[in-house]
């Protein structure tokens, strides 16, 4: 077996470790605005549900030579943002959107998304996606080295939005319907799989 002391490592390594290991993991699609309301889309894929009273997510953004990702800033100066879920008839056009523009570039102007007004906050959303979160922010935690680490971002959901082809009742997704899409390393992507089921034991 191979054995890495991650501090003997560079941040590239680790980071190729980490990504190549967690897998699979969902894909957030950001968006975010600045206080002059130049609109941010993103995609993130560390990511995941943390609390569900009040429901809570988070992504985390990464520092490159301490400058942060514009959906931190912006979720931090406008405190809302909105996540949806990356599925098959999107990731493409949600590709388009990780290329490095400035902040007040749209990344949507790179794709055939359309925006559509969200209920609570400011920040819209975006109308092809199958689920979307509004969020407020609750905290953004600094993590690891101030020039190379990351941003945690946790936000409360405070709105879903849920396509009825993916809902069923009483409040579950029906995963076939979304065919939610992963990210693993580099530029490979999952789709759902084969799926089993296994009962928890009850004592």
């Amino acid at each position: 077996m191979k054995k890495f002391r991650a501090d003997a490592l560079s941040k590239k390594q680790n980071y190729k470790l980490l990504s190549g290991s967690v897998i699979p993991r969902p894909i957030a699609f950001v968006t975010s605005q600045d206080k002059d309301g130049h609109l941010n889309a993103a995609p993130f894929s560390f990511f995941n549900v943390i609390n569900s009273a009040p429901p809570m997510i988070m992504i985390s953004t990464g520092r490159s030579e301490g400058k942060r990702k514009d959906t931190s800033l912006n979720i931090e100066e406008t405190e809302s943002f909105v996540v949806h879920i990356t599925d098959e008839d999107t990731v493409e056009q949600i590709n388009h959107t990780a290329a490095p523009l400035t902040r007040n570039q749209n990344e949507l102007e790179r794709t055939s998304l359309n925006c559509v007004d969200s209920e609570l906050v400011a920040v819209p959303g975006i109308e092809q996606a199958k689920i979307r979160m509004e969020c407020k922010l609750d905290r953004i935690i600094p993590l690891g080295d101030p020039q190379e680490g990351s941003d945690l971002i946790i936000g409360e959901v405070v709105m879903f939005h849920i396509d009825e082809s993916v809902y069923i009742e009483d409040s579950k997704i029906d995963p076939d319907a979304l065919n939610a899409v992963a990210r693993l390393a580099g530029n490979d992507y999952a789709s759902l799989g084969n799926k089993f089921t296994i009962e928890r034991p009850m004592q």
